[in-house]
């Protein structure tokens, strides 16, 4: 071939070393393409689960900021009354709902956690309180999920100690009729991502309940 002839094309080498430089450029391309749409899907992810823990812990926190110190049921045979209920998996209390939760008014709040193993379910069931007595609602109304897809929930609870006139240690239960803890403590961590923040709640009740254990 003459110089003539090389300057008007390329060899058959130049355009397969130029296909293989654009197939590697366009795979460069795309991998960079998939990371950043990886990247993204993970923030939004991310994004989707702190707004869910806010919410759900700013939700908590006001029920229990708001608890009444007002009887929930009474004990039959000694009349004592109970004001405030906690276990390792559930807790019940009573505060006021605004109207969007129900009627208005105060309502027992039972906070339970549910299902077994690592696929956990924080839910909230809500309860008309009149006269001291709890009403049904018709239709009847179902516990309202919180959050799922846990790995673990821890509730505790903390009184003052009548021995020393100072705060307790944490106990996995309160049973204490007629009486509230001073502080509630929350603990939540999800399958997925970091524990949540620890909820610390003061009941702001206490005084009027005793809060001794």
């Amino acid at each position: 071939m003459t110089p003539a002839a090389r300057a008007q094309g390329f060899t058959l080498i130049e355009v397969l070393l130029a296909t293989v430089l654009l197939a590697a450029g366009m795979a460069l391309a795309f991998a960079a393409v998939r990371s950043t749409l990886a990247i993204s899907a993970r923030g939004e992810v991310i994004a989707a689960d702190n707004e869910r823990m806010r919410a759900v812990e700013g939700f908590l926190r006001r029920r229990l900021s708001t608890a009444m110190a007002l009887p929930m049921q009474r004990d039959a045979l000694s009349g004592a009354a109970s004001t405030f209920e906690g276990g390792p998996a559930e807790l019940k209390f009573v505060a006021e709902v605004p109207d969007y939760l129900g009627r208005g008014g105060p309502y027992i709040h039972h906070l339970q956690v549910s299902g077994t193993g690592e696929q956990l379910q924080l839910r909230l069931g809500l309860l008309l309180l009149q006269a001291g007595q709890p009403i049904e609602e018709k239709p009847p109304r179902g516990p309202e999920l919180l959050a799922d897809d846990l790995k673990q929930v821890k509730l505790r609870y903390r009184g003052i100690d009548p021995a020393t006139n100072a705060l307790g240690n944490w106990q996995e239960r309160w049973e204490v009729p007629g009486r509230m803890p001073v502080l509630v403590s929350i603990e939540v961590t999800p399958n997925r991502g970091a524990p949540w923040p620890p909820l610390l709640v003061a009941l702001p009740q206490q005084s009027l309940a005793g809060a001794w254990q």
